[in-house]
């Protein structure tokens, strides 16, 4: 017997028994889960309330305030829950557009979630530059000639007017007495095409972005009428380096990242489905089927977007 008190592994067991009893006898009372009719709201949750509270009124809340805060958040969860056991939110397309918005937010967030490195950035502006291209930009004046108060003459006077003023371009007291009154300006400075076709017509934009500068042209006609146009300068359009606008950049590549990921993100949940649609009977409108008779599965396979 005493021989066999020696052995380590005896020792070895015996002291793992003690400690086995050990935590039998001392061991945490095992941690019941929480009651569905039990409400906890966390520090941060009630530290979100205050916060609120003091970015709408710009100070503190007072006990009672912060009271009713809390009473309304706990009213907002008993009527929620309720709400759920009593089946509210089946069949309800609120609710079912809201969860779906909730889910592609999380799909997105796992793109907005990474920091681009300046290196991936110059490589996706290098493909992508032609999205941050700088029109062409335009200083012109113009005599507007119209038709309501000229009729057929209008053009033919803006002619005339031409004439005199090829050989004296910069004489401005001699143009504005020439022409009519304009509604609008009778000098635009730093003007893009788009701006013009807004403004006068797409014709009439495109005829003054060819024009040379330094001299009077036209006539030229727009929605109102016709016009002798002076171009003052001509900015070229350019593509900008990626250092002026790398803020911009990374804007445009976070959008990017965003749709591409819930695209990812759909095309996998939507394989994981199998959609069944009535199938009209012979003869009938294919577009708005009558009372279904049979059912037909359709493709799993679908492109990115919303349902």
């Amino acid at each position: 017997m005493k021989p066999l008190l020696r052995e380590p592994l005896i020792h070895f067991v015996l002291i793992g028994a003690a400690l086995f009893a050990l935590y039998y006898y001392w061991r945490p009372a095992p941690s019941v889960a929480p009651s569905s009719k039990q409400i906890q709201l966390s520090v941060d949750e009630l530290s979100q309330l205050a916060m609120l509270f003091q970015s709408q009124w710009r100070r503190d809340p007072t006990p009672e305030e912060f009271s009713r805060m809390v009473e309304q958040k706990v009213q907002s969860e008993v009527l929620y829950r309720e709400g759920l056991a009593m089946g509210l939110d089946k069949n309800d397309e609120i609710v079912k557009r809201r969860m779906a918005q909730k889910m592609q937010f999380l799909a997105e967030d796992v793109a907005a979630a990474r920091e681009p490195a300046t290196a991936e950035l110059k490589a996706w502006y290098a493909n992508n530059s032609g999205k941050f291209a700088m029109p062409k930009r335009l200083s012109f004046r113009h005599l507007y000639f119209s038709p309501d108060r000229r009729g057929t003459n209008a053009q033919p006077d803006a002619v005339k007017v031409l004439a005199q003023l090829t050989a004296q371009p910069e004489d401005v007291k001699l143009a504005q007495s020439a022409a009519d009154p304009f509604m609008f300006q009778e000098y635009y400075r730093d003007r893009a095409p788009d701006y013009l076709g807004k403004e006068f017509g797409p014709q009439f934009a495109q005829a003054v972005e060819q024009l040379p500068a330094g001299s009077w042209h036209g006539p030229i006609q727009s929605g109102f009428g016709w016009h002798l146009v002076f171009v003052d300068t001509a900015i070229p359009g350019r593509v900008p380096d990626f250092e002026e606008i790398e803020n911009d950049v990374k804007t445009a590549w976070l959008a990017e990242q965003k749709t591409l990921s819930w695209d990812k993100a759909y095309t996998e949940m939507r394989a994981k489905y199998t959609v069944l649609l009535p199938v009209p009977p012979a003869g009938t409108n294919a577009v708005a089927p009558a009372a279904p008779t049979t059912r037909a599965a359709i493709s799993t396979s679908s492109g990115g977007g919303m349902p």
